[in-house]
């Protein structure tokens, strides 16, 4: 794992960016295929299975609002958001077209101790962390 993790860090440049919509973005996770983690360059966001946030103590409307707001506009069909703040988290997913852009049709809502669907993977949520 920890080799993957190191070819990760070097190969992606851990952010994307959507030049039409002048949004620029970076993921704490972000989960693609290995063919698109060859790719030279910048991952288009288009390719991401998902995107996965966990919340910061200092600004929480950032992955509550904005990547709410955002991922949907890069094409990002799965975000998942862990809050250690409270405990609690959410996974949208279902881009559908709106006046506003395209925004997330679904939301399911976790409290930690739940097991969680992240696209074609659950993960368990026992035991993780919380901010003190």
């Amino acid at each position: 794992m920890r080799d993957c993790a190191q070819y990760a860090t070097e190969a992606l440049p851990g952010t994307f960016e959507v030049t039409k919509e002048g949004i620029l973005r970076h993921p704490d996770v972000v989960v693609i295929t290995w063919t698109d983690l060859n790719v030279e360059g910048s991952i288009d966001p288009r390719s991401v299975i998902a995107a996965i946030e966990i919340v910061s103590r200092s600004n929480p409307d950032n992955d509550w609002v904005g990547k709410v707001r955002d991922y949907p506009l890069m094409g990002i069909p799965v975000y998942a958001v862990f809050d250690p703040r409270t405990g609690t988290g959410a996974v949208f997913t279902d881009i559908h077209s709106t006046p506003d852009g395209p925004r997330y049709a679904v939301r399911k809502d976790f409290v930690y101790g739940e097991d969680v669907t992240i696209g074609d993977w659950t993960i368990p949520t026992r035991g993780l962390p919380r901010y003190a």
